[in-house]
């Protein structure tokens, strides 16, 4: 039953007794809540509620109304087959209320105050105003094309605390349609920002003057000691700051090019100049912030308006400025240092700021756009060179070195209550988020840029800095933390600055000796040298390769948990290394393995944990001898894995280090399955996370690959795999690999025990997969017919049925994909009619096939072998050796039919037969010699592999004489058809009959 007005009451009744902390009231009335959701009316009591003149004064009963209002939206707007939604009318009416409830009063606060305090009424305009965009999203423009006509028409004659509330519907909803990606979406979005910007613009001019006059008024105010209420300017600085992020949506999403953003950038900046004169400190600083991260994303999305002469130069001059002369509250503006560092490193490697080499083409009237962006890279680029010559590029360098990448004070104390956090926020964490990353990451393109000039500069303050700090130094002085400074300069560009300074020597003249000072505050230089180590590892020469092995295993004994981490992830780099010595590292390889053991029980952090698994993956991976220290990993994998419950992300580098587990134990695997098959049946269970999924499948690929035989529990897996497709076909190339296994490895017993699944997986995957799939599981259906020739073409009768479809329908005369799969299925019909002949002439004359063909549009006028024999003529070219024979005896076989078309196809089959019989012989010699030259080269285990071989080399096709069945057949065609077949030979060409004789080696 629908609610209506003289339910409001009993609403009321509910939404307060929903806020009580009396359980008893609560529960019952979050109930009756929950069971009206879906009731008709029920959000325009809501409404009622919300706009409710009578109940202004309680705040948390209509915060919690349009909280119900806004999650009704999201549940209920969309019809959908479950739920009746929202009636057409019903959505007219709350519309048109929304739009007329524009004016969500603030209550009486200080301007102090309400800067940092979320009050009700505040709350409830963003709840209305997210609940509109939600709305939008859906419905505009088909359904509410005078949503954006009504804001404006409202805007006109709004005062300030309306506007506000306006710009904060505009905000949130633009922001939602942005997101919108369908071209027709974008070209509405277009037309909104061709309509707002011009007044968005004026309106945000008006409130700076606005702003920059209060702010005046309340510094002289507060220097006075008096106090005012300025909730208007309050409401303002608001509306300026919804207003700032309006346009720059507008401008960022709105615009194709670069239209309106030269003005916008220019306006801003000198805003943001005459801003630096006040003392107003935390709104400006967020002023200045936001203003600076609009230029960034302007600049990103627009570089070429950014990039005139009134912009570009006049940002990077301020930026450059703030960057080498924060003044005295550095640390306090890290937010907009960190966005005018950003700016800089953005300008530096804009792709569209690179001079360009190509030329004009002569006598071309016309300028181009290219020429036009070229034209403007040009000058750019010189802009670029004057804001930056030698001197200034050189003192940025030490601004950043010596400034900004020295540790603070509150760093070392972070350092010491957290190292572990530390580690983690210094190395890990985005660079445009933190002041030293973005320093750094602006250090590095500045480097990039400049290597020739800043080389030798990096050098000389990496000397200047080890001068100053012996390794004997123990104490945090200015000259340790500046070495610590130096250390990371060098680090961080290794490639370029190996040209100006020598690692074997800098290892041994200092570095090495960094490490004999065992004092606690070394650890600022012993995480700087673990750094070092890992940074360089491509420029390490052979000769000293042995002693940073050493280097590297020192520090992951260090004392400090820190250091240990940064050495876990260089040892990574040396151990993934192309050119990494097992042979310098191998006495090493045992207090390693301990080592990481031991790490990996003392951390905590989630990063730690997979940052210590990634170094125990890479030496599975890339060490010879894993067997010695099977049991301890075993033991680690069972705990690490309970541990790991809940952890999806965490479990993924689990799979993974088990699955370079399995391939390292190869086909001793077996000694760890108590430990791993329960972790992999969890993590192809269905109720497991999706993300589990891939790298378990993998970890099950490996695991049948490298097992020497088949165990009851993994033979009990394979169900899952049919339920997996089912699913998705997002992984079926893993998923025919896995098949494959079952069927070399598990043999009968896997048959007879999952015969239906084989039956449902060929059907499932066989015409519902692209051509690329289908190669990838004909080979499987190959495979089984060759193993189980009497039993298995029976049970995939229907799959059969499809290939008779593929073979005989559809083009393939462009495209190789599809002639691979014609082929490839008609190699299966012909082993099939080869091994068990009788089943393939019963299937061939089903009703159901003949069905399928005719759906399929082929015209069946005759024997649908005859029709094969002509696939099995035109695609003995495009098959292998092997394939290339049974194409050869399917076609010996067809001459043994009782009917007279054999005979009008009898010149193409022999000369077929004779072409494979002369020519196909030598090509299987080879490669089974090949084959028998590989499996003697090393000892045979009892595997996947070698299974895959015995079948291979006992495929009866092998056993068959080509030879003799034409010759036996030949015999029987004649017996059958006399008269006809004498007719038919008279009919071959003198050349192909002589060959015949050749082959068959007739006198």
């Amino acid at each position: 039953m629908a609610l209506s007005v003289s339910d409001l009451p009993a609403m009321y009744t509910l939404l307060a007794n929903s806020l009580s902390r009396d359980e008893s009231v609560r529960k019952p009335a979050e109930a009756a809540l929950a069971q009206s959701e879906n009731r008709p009316g029920f959000c325009s009591c809501l409404m009622e509620v919300i706009t409710a003149k009578d109940l202004v004064s309680q705040v948390d009963v209509r915060l919690l109304a349009s909280v119900y209002f806004k999650n009704s939206v999201s549940r209920y707007w969309r019809n959908r087959r479950e739920s009746s939604g929202i009636s057409s009318e019903e959505k007219i009416h709350l519309k048109q209320k929304l739009l007329s409830h524009l004016r969500e009063e603030n209550p009486q606060v200080t301007f102090a105050d309400v800067m940092y305090i979320a009050f009700g009424p505040m709350q409830i305009a963003l709840t209305l105003a997210v609940l509109i965009s939600k709305i939008a999203r859906i419905d505009y423009p088909k359904l509410w094309p005078e949503l954006f006509t009504i804001l404006a028409q409202q805007l006109q004659s709004a005062d300030t605390l309306t506007s506000h509330r306006i710009f904060l519907i505009l905000f949130r909803t633009l922001k939602e349609l942005s997101t919108k990606r369908l071209t027709s979406d974008q070209k509405n979005f277009a037309e909104i920002s061709s309509q707002f910007f011009d007044y968005s613009w004026h309106l945000w001019q008006t409130d700076v003057q606005t702003i920059l006059h209060g702010i005046t008024a309340l510094v002289q105010n507060i220097s006075s000691n008096s106090e005012h209420h300025h909730d208007d300017l309050y409401l303002t600085c608001e509306r300026w700051f919804l207003c700032s992020k309006i346009i720059r949506q507008l401008i960022i999403s709105g615009f194709p090019g670069d239209a309106n953003s030269i003005q916008f950038c220019h306006f801003i900046l000198d805003t943001s100049l005459q801003e630096q004169h006040h003392k107003f400190g935390n709104f400006l600083k967020r002023s200045c912030t936001k203003l600076m991260k609009i230029l960034v994303a302007i600049q990103h999305r627009h570089p070429y308006s950014f990039g005139d002469k009134c912009v570009l130069p006049v940002v990077m001059d301020f930026c450059l400025n703030k960057i080498t002369d924060p003044g005295p509250e550095r640390m306090s503006f890290e937010q907009f240092l960190i966005q005018c560092m950003s700016m800089v490193k953005s300008v530096l490697e804009c792709k569209e700021y690179k001079t360009s080499l190509t030329g004009r083409v002569m006598d071309e009237n016309r300028v181009s756009l290219e020429q036009t962006k070229k034209s403007i890279s040009n000058a750019v680029a010189g802009f670029i060179t004057s804001l930056l010559p030698s001197d200034r590029v050189v003192l940025l360098c030490n601004v950043l070195i010596r400034r900004y990448f020295v540790l603070t004070v509150n760093d070392l104390e972070e350092w010491h209550q957290n190292p572990e956090y530390f580690h983690h926020e210094q190395d890990s964490v985005l660079w445009s988020e933190k002041l030293r990353p973005c320093a750094e990451a602006l250090y590095i393109v500045l480097f990039q840029n400049h290597s020739q000039l800043l080389g030798p500069v990096v050098v000389s303050i990496l000397q200047e800095a080890m001068k100053g700090c012996p390794s004997s130094v123990t104490d945090i002085t200015p000259g340790l933390l500046l070495k610590d400074a130096a250390y990371a300069a060098a680090a961080y560009v290794y490639y370029e600055l190996s040209n100006y300074l020598s690692f074997k020597d800098w290892f041994n003249g200092a570095l090495s000796l960094e490490l004999t000072n065992g004092h606690p505050n070394m650890r600022i230089i012993h995480r700087k040298v673990a750094l070092i180590l890992g940074q360089w590892v491509s420029e390490i020469k052979d000769d000293t390769k042995r002693s940073v092995y050493c280097a590297l295993i020192r520090l992951l004994q260090d004392n400090d948990l820190c250091v240990r981490l940064a050495a876990s992830r260089s040892l990574v780099f040396h151990i993934e290394d192309a050119t990494f010595s097992e042979k310098d590292f191998s006495d090493l390889i045992p207090v390693c393995w301990d080592l990481c053991f031991k790490l990996v029980e003392e951390v905590q952090e989630f990063d730690s944990k997979v940052q210590v698994l990634n170094l125990i993956s890479a030496l599975i991976a890339h060490v010879t001898e894993v067997i010695p220290y099977a049991n301890k990993l075993v033991q680690f994998f069972q705990k690490a894995w309970e541990e790991s419950s809940g952890e999806s992300l965490l479990q993924i580098q689990l799979l993974t280090a088990l699955k370079n587990f399995v391939v390292a134990l190869g086909y001793q695997s077996p000694i760890c399955y108590n430990m791993l098959l329960p972790i992999l049946r969890s993590g192809l269970d269905e109720n497991s996370p999706d993300e589990l999924l891939e790298d378990s499948m993998l970890l099950w690929e490996a695991t049948l690959s490298h097992a020497p035989s088949m165990v009851p529990q993994l033979l009990s897996y394979f169900a899952c795999l049919v339920e997996i497709l089912e699913r998705s076909f997002d992984y079926l190339k893993v998923a025919a690999n896995i098949t494959e296994s079952y069927i070399i490895l598990g043999g009968t017993e896997f048959l007879s025990m999952h015969a239906s699944s084989v039956a449902k997986l060929f059907d499932l995957v066989v015409g519902n997969v692209n051509d690329r799939g289908l190669l990838s599981i004909l080979p499987l259906v190959d495979v089984s017919v060759q193993c189980f020739p009497m039993e298995v073409p029976q049970l995939i009768s229907s799959t059969l049925q499809k290939l008779i479809v593929i073979c005989l329908t559809g083009g393939d005369d462009y495209d190789p994909s599809k002639t691979a799969v014609k082929a490839s299925s008609a190699a299966i019909l012909a082993r099939i009619l080869i091994m068990n002949t009788n089943y393939l002439a019963q299937l061939t004359s089903e009703p159901s096939v003949l069905a399928l063909l005719q759906k399929s549009g082929f015209p069946v006028e005759e024997n649908i072998l005859l029709c094969l024999v002509d696939i099995w003529l035109d695609k003995v070219d495009n098959v292998t050796s092997i394939q290339k024979k049974m194409f050869g005896l399917a076609l010996s076989i067809i001459l043994t039919l009782r009917v007279p078309q054999v005979l009008d196809k009898l010149d193409q089959i022999l000369s077929v037969c004779t072409s494979v019989i002369l020519g196909g012989s030598e090509d299987l010699t080879e490669e089974e010699s090949s084959s028998d030259s590989m499996s003697s080269s090393k000892p045979v285990f009892p595997s996947k592999e070698s299974r895959r071989r015995e079948i291979k080399f006992s495929d009866p096709i092998n056993q068959l004489s080509l030879e003799n069945s034409v010759r036996e057949n030949l015999q029987t065609c004649a017996s059958l058809h006399g008269e006809s077949f004498n007719s038919a030979i008279g009919r071959m060409h003198p050349a192909a009959f002589a060959q015949l004789k050749q082959a068959l080696k007739m006198p």
